[in-house]
């Protein structure tokens, strides 16, 4: 590649993630379905005919932003299973792996959020194939497994759609969570709750909430796994 078409291509993909981060911020307010073109491009701050040297439709991008969302995700689930020992070691990383994630990247989560049951086939079904292209990377982790000998195939793999379900469902909770505002924060003269009622709840114990319930619905997965074949 000459010097000149390397430069080309670095603006090209410049271009292609202006695109990508600026209709991330616009799906902060709304459903991809409603997503404009122009609107778009006029928030990457590029002409209208740019963004087809890039995707072919609104929702072809939003295909391009659920590999970016997911993608990443493999490989850290992907190490929890395999380089833990024990349940409760387990919980505890794919918990503080999705706080760290959602943390991270909070625009991401909710995209996919909204849009997993949203009205953008393509973008519906892109988020379906990679998340079971997540349970058969944990069905397969989970296998190798002594606690699974006896399983079946079939069974094994809705084992890991479960995990999943609940690693995913985690996920949203802890958006929510850090997204939570108190009634107080939203009404100052509200600032005290009325006698006999409990004040309302800050973000940082909505946190606390969700770690809480991801660990017991985890440990239940995992003693129900241990006593599947009895």
């Amino acid at each position: 590649m000459s010097h000149t078409q390397g430069i080309r291509q670095v603006r090209k993909q410049k271009t292609r993630q202006a695109l990508l981060d600026a209709a991330l911020l616009l799906l902060e307010e709304q459903s991809l379905s409603g997503l404009g073109l122009r609107e778009v491009t006029r928030a990457a701050g590029v002409a209208p005919t740019a963004f087809y040297r890039h995707f072919r439709d609104p929702a072809d991008l939003g295909v391009a932003l659920v590999e970016q969302a997911l993608d990443s995700l493999h490989g850290t689930i992907g190490a929890i299973l395999t380089a833990t020992d024990g349940d409760e070691e387990r919980i505890d990383r794919t918990v503080r792996a999705m706080a760290e994630y959602v943390r991270a990247y909070p625009a991401h989560v909710r995209f996919i959020a909204r849009e997993r049951h949203g009205g953008v086939r393509p973008v519906r079904e892109a988020i379906a194939a990679q998340l079971r292209r997540f349970s058969e990377e944990v069905a397969s982790a989970l296998a190798a497994e002594p606690v699974s000998a006896g399983w079946s195939p079939d069974d094994l793999r809705m084992l890991a759609d479960v995990y999943v379900d609940q690693t995913v469902m985690t996920a949203s909770a802890f958006l929510d969570a850090a997204e939570h505002r108190p009634e107080t924060e939203r009404h100052p003269e509200t600032e005290h709750a009325p006698e006999g009622e409990h004040p309302p709840e800050t973000a940082a114990e909505a946190e606390r909430r969700v770690v809480s319930a991801a660990r017991h619905r985890l440990r239940l997965i995992a003693l129900g796994r241990r006593h599947w074949l009895n």
